[in-house]
């Protein structure tokens, strides 16, 4: 039996009507292009207290481990001083469009302040006058944004590079979408967006050290941890030792030191991978950090939870893109007897490269071991090689003519 054709009211019709012109206008008021993709990747770096949480602290260094290309918050020396709980480095954000099309990008910055960056940003906050010291002082958060950033998937460009190796340099060895921006000097090309900075927030766990020798990781965060790798090197020797996802807390035992920096390597790709990185973005990202994730003493590195991410670093792109993916790895150094023995001892024999190699975390190392001794004479004794170290590196950030 055939059927009858359905008929709707002249009502209904234009209900109908009304509905999807609507459906259509909400579209167009948030256009999204198919085309467009951004990823992230980046570090939270701190230093564990004796509750296992991160303690406010000062490596007392510039910013010398940058091109000179980069821009500063008023100048390289201003971070020397700077004091936080979280040194946020080297976060990179990298676009994938197919065609040529301009995006405008923020960031914002949760109880901190953004210190360097580039290509050259349109704002960048706070304006007003800060001291240099701790950021527990009131302030405005910290943004930077970008309001004119073309992407140019057909561009051949040579992107600048001083004669000199840089750890910078590893970010660029992506198929990211080349970008240009128009800075004051001229027009400024890179393959992502670059920044920095430091803030006062309280990080997603902590690690504390327990009397039967393991770390005790605890989830701080109503998210998953989704990822821990326990690390130790002393000289030559390093192991480390992959947890998995970490729900509330979970007990960590040392790891043997027989393992090798380019297992880890390939380990800690394939982890970045799993979080939605590009093999090359991972790559990119383990060769920037190769130097100083796997430098001498205990730390323990984590995958930070998305939420997290989003809550402390809040990022907009117009045109939102089809998709936004986000990694960002913790690093939460460990103050293990093991380091402290190690730094008393080399201090007491002036030997300068092994100090070195704890190089920014001294000061807290100093710190801890001051607050854990009860001898007078020996606070005493630890407060010298505390000023020592201070004096030592306000020379060593010293201009040269």
């Amino acid at each position: 039996m055939p059927r009858k054709p359905l008929r709707l009211p002249f009502s209904a019709l234009l209900a109908c009507c009304f509905a999807i012109s609507s459906y259509v206008l909400a579209k167009e008021a948030r256009p999204v292009y198919s085309a467009l993709t951004a990823h992230e990747w980046g570090t939270f770096t701190s230093i564990a207290g004796a509750d296992g949480q991160a303690v406010e602290w000062s490596p007392l260094t510039g910013s010398t481990d940058l091109p000179g290309f980069v821009e500063h918050f008023r100048n390289p020396g201003f971070k020397l001083g700077l004091r936080g709980t979280v040194r946020m480095e080297t976060p990179v954000l990298y676009f994938y469009d197919s065609r040529e099309e301009t995006i405008s990008v923020k960031v914002a910055f949760a109880k901190g302040i953004i210190t360097e960056w580039y290509p050259h940003a349109s704002a960048v906050e706070p304006t007003k006058i800060l001291f240099a010291g701790s950021l527990q002082q009131p302030h405005p958060g910290g943004s930077i944004a970008w309001d004119t950033v073309t992407l140019m998937p057909a561009a051949r460009t040579e992107f600048l590079r001083e004669n000199r190796d840089n750890h910078y340099y590893a970010a660029r060895m992506t198929s990211s979408t080349p970008l240009r921006v128009k800075a004051p000097s001229g027009e400024q090309h890179e393959k992502f967006l670059f920044y920095r900075g430091v803030s006062t927030f309280s990080g997603p766990l902590s690690a504390t050290l327990t009397s039967a020798g393991t770390v005790r990781v605890e989830n701080l965060n109503t998210e998953a941890i989704p990822n821990t790798i326990l690390f130790e090197r002393r000289r030559d020797k390093l192991g480390y030792r992959i947890d998995g996802p970490v729900q509330k807390e979970s007990d960590l035992a040392p790891p043997q030191l027989t393992g090798s920096i380019d297992d880890l390597a390939r380990d800690l790709e394939g982890l970045l991978v799993a979080q939605g990185l590009y093999q090359d973005e991972a790559h990119a990202m383990v060769e920037t950090w190769r130097g100083s994730w796997f430098e001498e003493g205990s730390r323990l590195l984590y995958i930070v939870p998305n939420g997290f991410v989003n809550t402390v670093l809040p990022l907009s792109i117009n045109p939102a893109p089809a998709q936004t993916v986000r990694v960002f790895v913790g690093r939460l150094e460990l103050v293990t007897p093991v380091t402290e023995k190690a730094v008393e001892t080399a201090f007491a024999a002036h030997d300068r490269t092994t100090l070195e190699k704890y190089s920014r975390f001294l000061e807290p190392i100093l710190a801890t071991l001051i607050k854990k001794e009860s001898n007078p004479a020996k606070v005493r004794q630890l407060q010298d090689y505390l000023g020592f170290y201070y004096s030592s590196a306000i020379d060593r950030n010293q201009p040269r003519n």
